[in-house]
């Protein structure tokens, strides 16, 4: 009896686990691609019950599907603009959590990209420079923003190959579709981008901040692992995660 007893308790505490266990899917602006592999991997190991799914893009077509009804559980934007229209709207299970200021860099993976800037565009020798869509990507938006206030755009517009996310924008870079990019600080620091040509920051002040928040869907009300995955957001090794990526959280201040 006592052997049936534990394997009984055994049982329960499984079924309780199971019941307590969600699916939660992620939709991730394209910026966070190494940040949220490591942020999901790591609360997998806390929450080995949990299966977690991140599909990347760009925030203004999530923004767009999840009007549409796309089942998606969270959303983390590039923008927070957009999950905050999402909350007017009545499309929320929560507010918008502020997670990240992002940072937009020149890179190149053929050229020296640590002693050229914005001018440095308009050099002949450059022909092809890629830049997220502006249309519905926030890295583009700021991307143009930089340019147009450094009085390049008419210049370089000519030269511009457009990645439909930021993440696309750095493959362009990567295979040899365009010399040079300008995508995310957070794409550029890691280990496979950043062992080639180098970065060069483009000033916070050429562009409107790149503020970033993340919101618990409608779809996702009542979504436990949601819940967990927003709280975990705010721990010690999620906000590792995000620094290491060279993302500034909330409350601190950016460099110029």
């Amino acid at each position: 009896m006592p052997y049936l007893r534990t394997i009984l308790a055994v049982c329960a505490t499984v079924l309780s686990f199971a019941a307590q266990a969600e699916k939660l899917t992620i939709a991730a602006a394209a910026d966070l691609k190494f940040a949220m592999d490591d942020l999901a991997n790591t609360y997998r190991k806390a929450n080995p019950g949990d299966e977690v799914d991140v599909i990347y893009g760009s925030s203004g077509k999530f923004h767009t599907q999840i009007r549409q009804g796309a089942p998606y559980d969270m959303f983390f934007s590039a923008d927070i603009g957009f999950p905050r229209e999402l909350v007017a709207s009545g499309l929320a299970a929560s507010e918008v959590k502020p997670y990240a200021v992002g940072r937009i860099v020149l890179w190149s993976g053929s050229l020296d990209a640590t002693k050229i800037t914005l001018a440095s565009l308009t050099d002949p020798k450059i022909t092809r420079i890629a830049i997220a869509n502006p249309k519905h990507a926030p890295y583009g938006k700021r991307a143009e923003e930089a340019l147009k206030t450094a009085g390049l755009w008419e210049k370089v517009e000519p030269k511009l190959v457009y990645g439909e996310n930021i993440a696309q924008t750095a493959q362009y870079v990567q295979t040899g579709n365009a010399q040079v990019g300008v995508i995310a600080l957070s794409l550029a620091v890691n280990a496979e981008l950043a062992s080639k040509g180098g970065y060069w920051m483009i000033p916070d002040n050429l562009h409107q901040p790149l503020e970033q928040g993340f919101v618990i869907i409608k779809h996702a009300q009542g979504n436990a692992a949601a819940k967990r995955f927003a709280d975990y957001m705010g721990t010690k090794p999620a906000r590792t995660v995000m620094t290491k990526y060279g993302f500034v959280l909330p409350g601190e201040v950016t460099g110029k």
